[in-house]
């Protein structure tokens, strides 16, 4: 099991290759999904400066900040374009999409 510290350090010798396309999303859209980044869920919750400092080494300078949705899904987001519960909303219709699309016919 990794500890905290583990993790934080982990995240501190990312490369900045690894996050460029969720930079590029967020330079775009304001908003990535956690599929899209080398992060989960342990990572939000424990590591979230230094994902965020990680972002501005990358290039990325605006806020960053993240919801997730039931613990199924996790989405950064730049405050500054979207408020939290629209993200919420997008997070939930995204999320029972792709239940229903798994659903046999």
């Amino acid at each position: 099991m990794v500890n905290v510290e583990q993790l934080k350090n982990s995240v501190n010798r990312m490369s900045v290759d690894v996050v460029r396309e969720a930079v590029l999303e967020l330079r775009l859209d304001g908003l990535v999904t956690e599929g899209k980044t080398p992060f989960n869920k342990l990572h939000f919750n424990t590591c979230f400066a230094e994902i965020e400092a990680l972002f501005q080494r990358a290039g990325y300078h605006r806020q960053l900040d993240v919801v997730g949705y039931q613990g199924l899904l996790y989405a950064l987001y730049d405050p500054g374009r979207w408020e939290a519960v629209d993200v919420l909303r997008w997070l939930k219709e995204f999320t029972e999409a792709a239940a229903r699309k798994q659903m046999p016919a």
